[in-house]
């Protein structure tokens, strides 16, 4: 053997040496992750504005708004901003979402910024494709746009004033708690050994500084996504879409492989939609319009419940006959869900979806006794025996203290959208392509989706079930309600409203309760991990009704705010699902003292 081989032999040999001795960190040896224990809901009381969201910062970030003086919309600009600071796997500037405003003195309204399909795509550019954590996922991001169509609709308070905040949490950083480090930990392992380039910035900007991962205590400083908002405060939205950050992610988009254009971005707009409107149990339903089938279905769905005689049972919150009544109504809903929502700049929606004779018709066929096989409501969509929505969203909540209030769900779609930040922006990307239908006319007992109003092409705006939604009486807000959750949120704010609006039961209570989900394909209800429905399980299958209870499951992250009419005293309610805070103010200036 000469010099040389027998170098490179003894190399070898010491390389596999090490190998054995010090693991890659990608096998590293970590403790098992587990999501906090979840705990009753964080509640607070104010009569001078209140804010809830999914981190006390972002909720401390908004009350200090609103304590120098901004009104609801000002408020939830600046919580949308530190949202995506403090809660990175939703919170956003490069998503898009749903902002449901109530004004003391005029007409619900909802800003729309949801994503757009880039130009170059069209119905069957997906058809085929596998990676959903890839940049060619990501939609055209909307929520700047969004924030500043709300800010010169309704804003009061300068905007630099309202971005500030998130700049400074960006760069001095802050306190990672138990829930943002489970998060970070489960994307960070997710990606652990696969090495994708794309995921390298994202890898830099949160690797944590010890081989064990994220530990509660610790501070997380984000530079780079400082330096972005910093953009945005000083610049306002044009600095996102057509200036140095457009360059940024347009350079990262061709260089990784994605979608969006320069001409993508400066193309995109906000929208001023008007709500979809209803009344239930004597109560003013403002929801979420389409390309949000939050609105219609929610509404369906209590319109159904509310004919159906649905009582509250003292004894439990949830009885056999809820379940099997409620899950029926889901069911029906999710129905005309596949087979008429998209986009309504693409497709023609019928007006019956929206009325109550409509809703009651659906109703009237639920068998009380029996469940109705999903097969046998399909009608003309075909079915095969052969889309999907992640859960991770994130919604928060504010009333100021003359009555303004906001009801606000925005999304990356999956838990930190496709895992990728484009170089030197420290924002993550979106991959809201996945809520689009991508393959035409196919849909199967699984849950995926092929009807034709939410095919992909170019410009169109993907369905949501963002359930954004504002309860008022006698023209004043009495609960602003929204939770995150993918196809759950739909369920989930009906299951809140059916308790405060049919069962007369408090906020808190409601946010609390076990919940359960039934989105027509599959099949099955999908129970909460909780000990309650334990009772009913049996009963449910007898009737009919597959059940699927997956360990450890829970169902979506509620921020919401009741206002008692006689006080005018707001109760927020933060689900301690995933985390949260509810912050009020306890004084407002002299200046907006009513």
């Amino acid at each position: 053997m000469s010099f040389s081989s027998t170098i490179v032999h003894r190399c070898l040999s010491l390389a596999v040496i090490i190998a054995i001795v010090l693991p890659s960190p990608s096998s590293i040896a970590a403790p098992v992750l587990k999501r906090p224990n979840r705990t009753r809901p964080d509640v607070a009381e104010s009569a001078n504005g209140m804010v809830v969201s999914q981190t006390p910062l972002a909720s401390e970030v908004g009350r200090d708004i609103l304590e120098a003086g901004g009104n609801a919309v000002d408020a939830s600009i600046a919580v949308a901003f530190a949202l995506a600071v403090t809660w990175p796997e939703a919170g956003n500037i490069a998503g898009g979402g749903f902002m449901m405003v109530a004004p003391v003195d005029s007409d619900v309204v909802c800003i729309e910024y949801r994503e757009t399909a880039p130009i170059a795509v069209n119905a069957d550019s997906f058809v085929g494709w596998a990676n959903r954590k890839h940049p060619r996922m990501a939609g055209v991001p909307g929520t700047v746009r969004g924030m500043q169509l709300a800010h010169i609709k309704f804003g009061s308070l300068p905007w630099k004033d309202l971005v500030s905040p998130s700049v400074k949490l960006a760069r001095n950083g802050f306190v990672v708690d138990e829930q943002l480090a489970y998060s970070l930990n489960a994307a960070l392992r997710k990606q652990a050994g696969k090495n994708s380039p794309f995921q390298t910035e994202f890898r830099r900007v949160f690797q944590p500084s010890n081989p064990d991962g994220w530990k509660a205590g610790e501070k997380l400083t984000q530079p780079d996504l400082a330096e972005t908002l910093e953009q945005i405060a000083t610049s306002g939205a044009d600095a996102f879409y057509e200036g140095p950050i457009a360059e940024k992610l347009v350079a990262s988009m061709k260089k990784h492989d994605g979608l969006i254009t320069a001409a993508d971005l400066e193309d995109y707009n906000a929208t001023l939609r008007k709500p979809v409107r209803g009344n239930i149990a004597g109560y003013d339903f403002f929801g979420a319009p389409l390309p949000s089938s939050g609105g219609t279905t929610v509404l369906m769905q209590l319109t159904m419940l509310e004919s159906l005689g649905l009582k509250r049972a003292d004894e439990e919150l949830w009885t056999t006959e809820h379940l099997h009544l409620i899950s029926e109504a889901m069911k029906r809903g999710f129905r005309e869900r596949a087979k008429w929502l998209g986009d309504t700049d693409y497709v023609a929606i019928p007006v019956r979806l929206q009325q109550q004779k409509f809703a009651r018709s659906l109703a009237s066929r639920i068998n009380p006794e029996r469940a109705t096989p999903s097969e046998d409501i399909a009608g003309d969509i075909p079915l095969t025996a052969g889309p999907y929505e992640s859960m991770e969203t994130t919604h928060f909540s504010v009333i100021d203290a003359d009555g303004m209030g906001v009801s606000n769900t925005y999304t990356l779609e999956a838990r930190y959208g496709c895992e990728f930040i484009p170089e030197g922006t420290g924002m993550v990307l979106n991959n809201e392509m996945g809520d689009f239908n991508w393959h035409p006319g196919y849909t199967n007992l699984s849950g995926t989706i092929g009807t034709p109003p939410n095919q992909m092409a170019p410009g169109k705006r993907m369905l949501s079930s963002q359930s954004p939604t504002i309860i008022k009486k006698d023209g004043e807000v009495r609960f602003l309600v929204g939770s995150p959750g993918g196809r759950t949120i739909i369920n989930t704010v009906t299951g809140i409203l059916t308790q405060v609006l049919l069962f007369d039961r408090s906020l808190e209570d409601a946010v609390n309760a076990p919940r359960f989900h039934h989105q027509w394909l599959p099949d099955q209800i999908k129970l909460e991990d909780r000990d309650e429905f334990s009772p009913h399980i049996d009963k449910l299958k007898a009737m009919g009704h597959e059940i699927n209870q997956p360990e450890g499951w829970t169902q979506g992250s509620a921020q919401c705010i009741a206002v008692a009419p006689a006080t005018g005293v707001a109760t927020g309610v933060s689900d301690r699902r995933r985390g949260g805070g509810a912050r009020g103010v306890k004084q407002i200036p002299a200046t907006i003292t009513p």
